[in-house]
């Protein structure tokens, strides 16, 4: 259905890849929403989203609203005489009066196989639990926090190595390919939504700072996980001479060391050893307090004492 009239609202990269989708699939996108211009930089200049950038490159009329609940937004949307609005991780609630508008409604394109992992951070949590399976899943929108009808579905994969990058980058191929598919044939897929069951969802609280510290008395395959979920973001970090020390790369190793829990026990040329509570992680990138992210490799060939066998990291904040 490539005449509908349709409102696109999202805010960074993984939305702006949505975006690029549809109107490259031939889609006619009357207007964009997103979120207002936000300082960044060590200037602290005011950036337009990802999204913007792409709907000014096309030609689109774009809306920032800080909220969608005063009457003249919604006065706004209603003028647009839209069909449908696709929403993808747009940060901003919608109303009722909001999802009324649309002739068909408001659709999502949710980061997880609903119902599991509804909420803010659903990549992130799916890592940190080991999730093997993650996918997309389209949704049609309702006054509930990711409660909807869903559409349709599409699975990705989950291997040992991936990270938060890595995972999004896999659903952001499969939520473009879901959405391009489910608007193709938008009256079969409304007619055969399946209600969500309330009993097997679980919520994705947005990861907080406190959660990047590790405590080195989880298992080696925690730590693994927290680390992966963690990159970009609130990178994992770990207590070093009271500083921190972000831990950036690592894998279970394969040896296992039964001395205390966060002390090195074993240093090679390229990374080092950490006793786990249960287990062992060998970290190959760290990043040193005010420096770049670097290789072990290159910090031992400097300063091979800092992390020699023996040294002890901490699960206390730095001072």
């Amino acid at each position: 259905m490539k005449n509908l009239r349709i409102c696109f609202a999202g805010t960074p990269a993984f939305a702006a890849a949505h975006l690029q989708a549809l109107l490259k699939a031939g889609h006619h996108v009357v207007a964009v929403y997103t979120q207002p211009d936000r300082p960044a930089g060590r200037g602290k200049k005011l950036q337009a989203s990802p999204v913007k950038q792409v709907a000014l490159e096309n030609g689109l009329p774009v809306f920032q609203p800080i909220s969608l609940r005063p009457l003249e937004e919604t006065e706004t949307l209603a003028a647009l005489n839209i069909d449908i609005m696709i929403v993808v991780a747009y940060g901003l609630i919608l109303p009722k009066s909001i999802l009324d508008i649309p002739r068909l409604g408001c659709l999502n394109v949710h980061a997880s196989l609903l119902p599991r992992w509804r909420g803010a951070a659903p990549i992130e949590r799916a890592l940190i639990a080991g999730d093997e399976v993650s996918g997309v899943t389209i949704m049609q929108m309702d006054e509930g926090l990711d409660t909807g009808a869903m559409l349709d579905k599409e699975s990705v994969e989950i291997i040992a190595t991936d990270n938060r990058i890595d995972l999004e980058e896999k659903l952001k191929i499969a939520g473009q390919t879901a959405l391009i598919r489910t608007l193709a044939d938008l009256e079969k897929y409304q007619s055969s939504s399946t209600i969500q069951n309330d009993e097997d969802s679980n919520y994705a609280a947005k990861l907080d700072k406190s959660e990047a510290l590790i405590d080195w008395r989880c298992s080696a395959l925690e730590v693994d996980r927290q680390i992966r979920a963690s990159i970009g973001r609130y990178p994992a970090y770990t207590i070093l001479n009271d500083q921190r020390l972000r831990i950036l790369e690592g894998s279970v190793s394969r040896e296992n060391y039964n001395d205390n829990a966060g002390q090195i026990v074993r240093s090679e040329k390229d990374h080092f050893t950490v006793c786990c509570g249960s287990g062992a992680l060998d970290v190959k990138q760290v990043q040193l307090p005010g420096k770049k992210p670097t290789t072990v490799k290159d910090i031992n060939n400097s300063r091979p004492e800092l992390f020699s066998t023996g040294v002890t990291f901490t699960s206390e904040q730095a001072k």
